[in-house]
């Protein structure tokens, strides 16, 4: 190439860097790489900037350890990082350790997400379209992404920021000359890197999205969250939620070192043992009474069990609908109607079949009476009590994952039995009489 025309080049890049941007995507990445690491570092920059992310991942990774200094030296960090994000681990590092130290050291950083963040979430190798390519081009360039899973198109201006999505079904059924913008979805949702797994999972819910966008804070495509990593937050909520319930920590894996189930457990089994004293001092207010009619210690274990197993059903249904924000605290009156109306027909239920059984087994009408009763109310206690745990420590701002099933085992527990003894106890003419 004589200097004229290399001048010439020069000029058409700086004047026009959208149009070279896409002459350049459409080129070999190797001649690419190495016309642009001849040029001035602000020349190289400017071009790279309108490249779309994958295409300058693959110029970059052509350019190797010896020429990607050159390459991204005045690209802004932000966009080294974007474009890093796509390529293998080994040549990331690799890449990155050519690097002067300050930059590799802020595009580490900016690499490198939280646990539990959309950014940790994400896939970084998406493919970015513009909203004037044809369907036939769109087609075509997806044909070609055999190690990636598309449901969507993402569409994205000029410099990388975040237009709009164009599903997958929509595309192929479209005619091979339409633009994608004609086919965009009306309904924009994304979030940032840092945005909780907990905001991915409610959008997840809302939205029944099969992908999610990923943009930084000048809304460029960094990422895509995909269908699978999407239902494996959402599994991964629920799946800490119910370690929480137990006493368990979310940290904990099946493999973890026996030490963190130790620290994450230890306390709650403590608080637990301090409960279990409680509902044990209520059984021992009755001591006289349980002396005196022995068939009441054989039945307090069914009382028990009732009520705890109604209480975790209540307690399940709302901790879903607050997970997936079915209701919000302030509508929680709504659903405590709901689960006392459901405790007291149930326990209605369960309580007549209780009672025709313990009236076979003892032939005691007052004890078949105490029955029903404790029944009923232990039911619709326990009823309350699993909706009603949870909405509070929402409004104490806690968790209302974490541990929650053992405070509600000490509720359902202290009353049942207060209950079932009380009512004998004041019944105690009808037992002795029977």
């Amino acid at each position: 190439m004589t200097a004229a025309t290399r001048e010439m080049v020069r000029e058409y890049l700086r004047s026009y860097p959208m149009e070279a941007a896409r002459h350049i995507e459409a080129a070999d990445p190797l001649d690419v790489a190495r016309f642009l690491g001849e040029e001035r570092p602000d020349l190289s920059a400017r071009i790279l900037r309108f490249v779309q992310p994958d295409s300058a991942a693959r110029i970059v990774e052509a350019a190797g350890p010896d020429g990607v200094g050159d390459l991204v030296e005045a690209l802004d960090p932000a966009l080294t990082a974007n474009v890093f994000a796509r390529l293998s681990e080994d040549d990331r590092q690799q890449l990155l350790g050519r690097l002067a130290p300050a930059l590799a050291k802020e595009v580490e950083g900016i690499l490198a997400f939280p646990p539990g963040t959309a950014g940790n979430l994400m896939d970084a190798r998406v493919a970015v379209f513009r909203r004037d390519t044809t369907v036939r081009e769109a087609l075509e360039r997806v044909r070609g992404l055999r190690d990636r899973r598309v449901a969507d198109l993402v569409i994205a201006d000029e410099e990388g920021r975040f237009e709009g999505i164009a599903r997958l079904q929509d595309v192929a059924s479209a005619e091979p000359d339409q633009r994608l913008g004609e086919l965009e979805s009306p309904r924009i949702v994304f979030v940032h890197p840092m945005t909780s797994r907990d905001e991915v999972v409610e959008l997840l819910n809302k939205h029944r999205l099969s992908s999610l966008p990923v943009v930084d804070l000048q809304n460029r495509i960094v990422g895509i969250i995909r269908q699978a990593g999407l239902v494996e937050a959402a599994q991964e909520d629920a799946l800490g939620d119910l370690q929480q319930m137990v006493g368990g920590s979310k940290e904990e894996r099946a493999l973890s070192p026996p030490l963190v189930g130790v620290k994450s457990r230890l306390p709650w089994l403590n608080i637990n043992l301090l409960t279990a004293f409680l509902a044990a001092s209520v059984v021992g207010l009755f001591e006289s009474t349980i002396a005196q009619f022995t068939a009441l210690a054989v039945l307090l274990p069914v009382v028990a069990g009732q009520s705890g197993n109604t209480g975790a059903q209540a307690l399940a249904v709302t901790m879903r609908g607050l997970a997936l924000r079915e209701f919000r605290v302030s509508e929680a009156r709504r659903v405590l109607v709901k689960e006392l109306t459901v405790g007291f027909i149930n326990g209605i239920a369960i309580a007549a079949v209780t009672a025709i059984g313990v009236y076979f087994w003892s032939r005691s009408t007052g004890l078949a009476l105490v029955m029903l009763l404790a029944m009923i109310a232990s039911m619709i206690t326990a009823s309350a009590a699993g909706t009603i745990i949870p909405v509070v420590l929402v409004k104490l701002n806690r968790d209302p994952a974490t541990a929650s099933s053992i405070i509600l085992t000490t509720v359902t527990d202290v009353v049942g039995f207060f209950t079932f003894l009380g009512l004998a106890t004041l019944l105690s003419g009808m037992l002795a009489g029977s």
